[in-house]
């Protein structure tokens, strides 16, 4: 790999408009935006213009082939992500996907047995990365907090029914499905990333208020191998809208309110009875020595994690989220869909290789590729 590591951008719109400076900002690894995709022409524009890619393409085979970029961040409709990825992976180009990472887990752990590195696959998950997350698992494994006994996560959002209008939303084929898919992941996969390895998922899922073939609104029962017990709520139909974790551990409750991203002061500890000693382990947690990524910022975001992705391609190691915990998600995603189709418990097994949600996050048997 050349010293300053070379990005492809697919997929210019908000997103990626949003986001991509975040991979070429200040940081231990130099990095440039050497070419980007769309098939729609003046959105791809507007793009090269505003982060001065010098190349644009409307193809990517031709992208893959004339600019070799080391990393591709795709930014495309989920539909699109497993081809697009497997593409990038067989021209030896590793791959940042913004979520969903795939439609279904059997199109995950296709593009899976292509990334066994390098190149890599890794899934954009950035509230992992904000230092109250780090603080929270670092109490968390050292014993401090005690048990893990109880846990909400709720993603209670709003989008109106232009949202699903837009022709690959709200269908199965081309989203996977609606806000527990494509809103409630991002708080899902945090939870997950302190809970670890759910064994049991118990959901309603419902058609609400949007026109659309997906549920607008989930909710969920989550039991973890650890014992502890979760509710999760998916909506797209919250005026209010909020994005909450609480963790109740034997010694302190922790909680986090923010919407679509979090800072160091959205972060509440209220400690047990006779436990004031978490308080201080707490902000020692948070004021302490931090790693690049959460020094340069505290908030939840795409740059702690991009920072991470850029360093693991310079190192020649897996960049994070490593596979198995992001097809974790996806698992849980999965199962919520069935259980809420079933209207019965379901656990891991019931997801795997040759049952009905194993192929589409609706159930219907996927078309083979």
């Amino acid at each position: 790999m050349d010293e300053e590591i070379r990005i492809a951008v697919v997929g210019t719109g908000d997103v990626a408009m949003d986001h991509a400076a975040a991979l070429t900002a200040p940081g231990p690894v130099r990095a440039r935006i050497v070419a980007a995709a769309d098939t729609d022409r003046a959105r791809l524009d507007a793009f090269l213009a505003k982060h001065g890619a010098p190349a644009g393409y409307d193809d990517l085979d031709v992208l893959l082939y004339r600019a070799r970029p080391d990393l591709v961040y795709l930014c495309t409709p989920p539909g699109l992500h497993r081809d697009q990825a497997l593409a990038c992976l067989r021209a030896g180009a590793s791959v940042l996907v913004e979520k969903p990472p795939a439609l279904s887990l059997r199109e995950f752990d296709e593009i899976a047995g292509a990334a066994s590195g390098p190149p890599w696959f890794a899934t954009v998950f950035q509230h992992r990365f904000g230092r109250g997350q780090a603080a929270l698992k670092s109490l968390a494994a050292s014993g401090a907090l005690g048990r893990p006994l109880l846990a909400v996560c709720h993603t209670t959002w709003f989008r109106d029914q232009s949202y699903f209008d837009v022709p690959w939303r709200g269908r199965w084929d081309t989203e996977g499905g609606g806000p527990t898919m494509g809103l409630g992941i991002h708080q899902m996969d945090m939870m997950l990333d302190l809970l670890g390895e759910w064994t049991e998922v118990q959901a309603v899922t419902r058609t609400q208020a949007r026109r659309t073939e997906t549920e607008d609104v989930s909710m969920a029962h989550v039991t973890f191998a650890n014992g502890a017990v979760a509710s999760v709520v998916n909506s797209s139909l919250s005026p209010r809208q909020e994005s909450y974790l609480r963790y109740d551990f034997e010694y302190a409750t922790v909680e986090v309110t923010h919407l679509y991203g979090y800072r160091d002061e959205d972060w509440r500890v209220t400690p047990a009875p006779g436990h004031d000693r978490v308080l201080t382990e707490w902000r020692a947690a948070m004021t302490g020595p931090q790693d690049a990524g959460a020094a340069h910022n505290s908030r939840s975001g795409h740059w702690a994690q991009f920072a991470k992705v850029l360093s693991g391609l310079r190192e020649g190691t897996a960049p994070p989220v490593p596979l198995a915990e992001s097809r974790r998600t996806l698992a849980m995603v999965a199962a919520l869909y069935a259980s809420g189709a079933s209207g019965h418990p379901v656990k891991p097994s019931d997801v795997s290789p040759g049952t009905p949600f194993y192929d589409s996050m609706s159930g219907r048997r996927a078309a083979s590729s």
